[in-house]
């Protein structure tokens, strides 16, 4: 799927570099960014489900080590 990617002239700098930083062309830069960023929000998200999990099981024994 083609797209086009609109970018400022600091985010055209800051793909170059990183593209040249992974040594890769910008288009693999863009896609590993994307990509990056997808898994690392998946993973994020599902961090915080199990704390908020953790707190709802674990509370009655939380407020008893907090006093």
């Amino acid at each position: 799927m083609a797209m086009t990617l609109r970018l400022t002239e600091e985010q055209e700098r800051a793909l170059a570099l990183l593209a040249e930083t992974l040594g890769v062309s910008k288009h693999e830069a863009a896609v590993r960014a994307i990509t990056d960023a997808a898994a690392r929000q998946v993973r994020d998200d599902r961090v915080r489900a199990l704390s908020r999990q953790g707190r709802e099981r674990y509370a009655s024994l939380l407020d008893r080590l907090a006093q």
